[in-house]
């Protein structure tokens, strides 16, 4: 691993890593896993409501259930 790239990341790590350099990596690891997981399911997300048959199918469930909405809520709350 270069150098550089160590000493760029125990300066930026919080105190509490600085001198653990396994943990600071097991950190950076797991930081970097979850953000790729949020990414993959954003862009699921996103694929999906862009679908037509999903956007479709949403359309028709807003509208079977647009009656109930209010049911048993004071003021459609």
């Amino acid at each position: 691993m270069p150098r550089k790239l160590v000493e760029e990341a125990k300066s930026a790590a919080p105190p509490e890593l600085k001198e653990n350099f396994n943990r600071l990596v097991m950190v950076a690891l797991e930081d970097f896993a979850a953000r790729r997981r949020n990414q993959t399911f954003e862009e699921a997300m996103k694929q999906m409501g862009n679908d037509p048959e999903i956007r479709a199918q949403c359309q028709t469930i807003v509208r079977e259930f647009a009656d109930t909405e209010g049911d048993g809520l004071a003021n459609g709350n």
